[in-house]
């Protein structure tokens, strides 16, 4: 049988901005056959959700998943009920302490298909603050320009007018 890659249904770009990822695990998501159908349909909302342990299970809160069209009545489903994570109950009781230690929360980074089963991919994520949500984009900017300015170099191009040196440029002319 062929293992098929996993397909991104949504993700949730807010999440690396406002928080610093510690570590990121893989859960999977009970969900009714409504849901699943929508969620193929990539009609999901999941930047305010976060993911909680209540009574030594773990719940996924805030996701909005729209009602599939084609349902009607029983076979429909509540858009922000709290959806319930499978998760062994060692790794509940180890991210449990984490977050209580650390003081760190669980946010969903995505949602994801993976062989006919929908995943969600949890971050044990610190919350920022202002002034580091500015460093951290200070430090992206940084490294992107070093990366381009040593791609300039490798190409042999100045950054000011984007044309080749003069040694390369008398080689290419003879």
């Amino acid at each position: 049988m062929k293992k098929e890659s996993p397909e991104i249904i949504a993700s949730n770009r807010k999440a690396r901005h406002n928080y610093t990822i510690v570590d990121v695990i893989e859960a999977g998501i009970v969900l009714h056959g409504s849901e699943v159908k929508s969620l193929r349909e990539g009609q999901v909302q999941i930047a305010e959700a976060y993911a909680h342990v209540v009574r030594g299970e773990m719940w996924l809160e805030g996701v909005h998943v729209a009602v599939y069209k084609f349902s009607h009545g029983v076979g429909s489903h509540e858009p922000m009920r709290s959806r319930k994570l499978l998760l062994h109950r060692e790794q509940i009781k180890k991210l449990q302490e984490r977050m209580a230690k650390e003081r760190l929360t669980l946010v969903p980074l995505s949602m994801l298909l993976k062989n006919g089963r929908v995943k969600v991919e949890l971050a044990l994520a610190k919350g920022r603050q202002k002034e580091d949500r500015r460093q951290a984009i200070a430090e992206k900017e940084s490294k992107l320009e070093m990366r381009r300015e040593a791609g300039r170099q490798r190409k042999g191009t100045s950054p000011q007018s984007g044309t080749r040196s003069n040694s390369r440029q008398r080689d290419s002319d003879d």
